[in-house]
């Protein structure tokens, strides 16, 4: 078997423990920092971005333990960078400092060189008082609704509700909520963004910054009630109608083989380069209708010519987003209404946002609603490529699909095409790599300015994609679409191929969502209700095997024991090992 496929968790990781405390280290990540079992802070770490916002590699040069420190020797390379430093966690009773001293070795144009502070989803409303680097204080809250810019800036201390204290040195910190992205964490930071960037860090430049985490000792008494299992049940309702499910064409270099995977067919043509035409031909090869996003820097010409086009295929659905903004504004809503005008192309038109419901969320008032729908997708793997971050990116999943029907406030929402690294770089500093030739023999769009991941051929990803459908497929998302046909980024001849194919039947002859929320975060499930019959995908995402149910609510079938009526429930035992999923049937819809 090929070795990627079972390429998923990381092997690496090591707990340090000191009393009370405990981190778990991976690589050179401080994560999930705990006092007594209670997590405090998801994680700590120092990072070091390049003048485009990619993340330069970090290595662990050596680590010391001792029964109080932790000292990890670091070094930042890549991308223009070399930085050497030194990561020291001190513990105490109740404080624990992690003081970072770093040394540039090279002229580095920076946008972010210091230690972030990750604080747990689960934050989310909870009180907080402020101590500003002025030592004024105000009150606050963590935000509950994902917040499109930073809820808390100007920061040299946080008091979170519930007894824990953060003190950040060595520069001014703001907070991000980074939800955005569908990371489980608001992050705190240094380097105010309103501050310009890139920025100069010259040769020989010292970075030293701390952050010290308290606790009081009353609010954390060991002597209270250890916290609530997780309820293992998924209580699955009707809900409206299944989401359409789609697959994005194959970026690849060719020849790349027509696919009928997808209910339809995700294109992206960039109409500021020479393959545009050509990636609608392999698209249109498929034979599946077409969801068409057209780039364009407002040029007339281009949205003529692309319009014509178009008019020999079945194109369902029509957006354009901006160039440079990467949303649809208002121009470039009306000057495709213009172009589309009279060519015979009867689609209806979204808007919307292509990088990240991050766009969509801080671009609102730019974003026309006279359209038929809103479009937006994520990534899961933006700021990290841990598999721990792909796995706590699906009830973050679940929230932006919430919110984002919220934004849409009636017209329907579209999902995707999701990927597991970003298919391009919307904050990038400087042009990102283009192709030249008009044919596709070096490929187009993503397979120049995206990522690929050895996890796309992995059994854990058939998994995650049940769950990640699960937690999309809210009432008012009409579509979702993940991956691409075939390639680095493709699903042919992969684990996650099987998934996508038994999602597709779930949504056959016009059924009905039924859909609910996950206990934890790692057991999934979705169904569809149909002719009387309902159907179930189930999903384990977790490490260890976990033994569930899921209750499906307005079937008329007996209860899985076989013992009297299920009183509309359907009562489904499951058990699945990590990273599995399975296909459930047998149920009946009610009379």
């Amino acid at each position: 078997m090929d070795s990627t496929r079972n390429s998923w968790w990381r092997d690496d990781e090591a707990l340090w423990t000191s009393g009370a405390w405990s981190i778990a280290r991976r690589g050179d990540e401080l994560a999930e920092i705990r006092h007594d079992g209670r997590m405090l802070v998801r994680a700590v770490r120092a990072a070091v971005r390049d003048h485009g916002w990619l993340t330069v590699p970090a290595s662990v040069d050596a680590v010391e333990s001792a029964a109080d420190t932790l000292i990890l020797t670091l070094r930042h390379e890549g991308l223009g960078a070399r930085i050497s430093s030194r990561l020291t966690v001190t513990a105490a009773a109740h404080r624990l400092t992690i003081d970072w001293d770093a040394t540039n070795h090279t002229d580095l144009d920076t946008c972010r060189v210091g230690l972030v502070t990750l604080h747990p989803a689960a934050s989310a409303g909870s009180g907080v008082t402020v101590v500003h680097p002025d030592d004024s204080v105000d009150a606050t809250r963590f935000p509950t609704a994902i917040s499109p810019h930073q809820p808390i800036r100007d920061i040299r201390e946080l008091r979170i509700d519930g007894g824990t204290g953060i003190r950040f040195e060595g520069d001014v910190f703001e907070m991000e909520d980074q939800r955005n992205w569908t990371d489980a964490s608001f992050k705190t930071y240094s380097r105010p963004l309103d501050l310009p960037y890139p920025y100069r860090l010259p040769a020989g430049e010292r970075v030293h910054q701390t952050i010290t985490i308290t606790v009081d000792a009353a609010e954390h008494s060991p002597d209270g009630p250890p916290p609530a299992p997780a309820a293992s049940v998924i209580d699955l309702h009707e809900q409206g109608a299944f989401p359409q499910i789609g697959v994005e064409a194959s970026t690849a270099p060719a020849p790349v083989a027509p696919s009928r995977l997808g209910d339809f067919r995700v294109v992206e043509l960039d109409l500021t380069t020479p393959t545009w035409a050509a990636a609608l031909a392999r698209a249109g090869d498929d034979g599946i209708p077409l969801d068409v996003r057209l780039i364009t820097d407002g040029t007339a010409a281009p949205l003529r010519e692309a319009a014509r086009a178009m008019s020999g295929y079945e194109v369902v659905r029509l957006t354009a987003f901006d160039s440079v903004l990467h949303v649809s504004d208002g121009p470039t809503v009306a000057a495709l209404r213009a172009a589309i005008a009279g060519t015979g192309v009867d689609a209806a038109i979204l808007a919307g946002a292509r990088s990240h419901f991050t766009e969509l969320n801080r671009e609102q008032q730019r974003i026309p609603r006279d359209v038929d729908g809103i479009a937006v997708t994520t990534t899961p793997l933006f700021h990290t490529a841990d598999t721990e971050q792909l796995i706590e990116s699906l009830p973050m999943q679940r929230l932006i699909a919430r919110q984002s029907v919220d934004i849409a406030a009636g017209p329907p929402v579209h999902i995707g095409p999701v990927a597991l690294r970003p298919r391009f770089n919307n904050v990038a500093t400087s042009p990102e790599p283009r192709p030249t030739r008009a044919d596709l023999s070096e490929g187009y769009g993503a397979q120049f300015t995206g990522a690929d991941d050895a996890r796309q051929r992995a059994d854990g990803l058939a998994a995650w994609l049940v769950a990640s459908a699960a937690a999309l497929a809210v009432p008012g998302v009409a579509t979702i679409s993940w991956f691409e046909t075939s390639g680095a980024r493709g699903l042919a001849g992969t684990p996650a191929e099987h998934a996508m194919t038994a999602l597709l039947g779930l949504g056959a002859h016009d059924a009905a969502l039924l859909t609910g929320d996950s206990p934890d975060g790692l057991i999934w499930a979705i169904g569809s209700r149909s002719e009387g019959a309902d159907v179930v995908l189930a999903a384990n995402v977790g490490r260890q095997t976990r033994r569930f149910s899921v209750r499906v609510h307005g079937s008329r079938s007996r209860d899985s024991g076989g013992a009297g009526a299920g009183v509309g429930v359907t009562t489904i035992d499951v058990e699945l090992a990590g990273g599995e999923w399975t296909l459930l049937t047998g149920t009946g819809a009610a009379d």
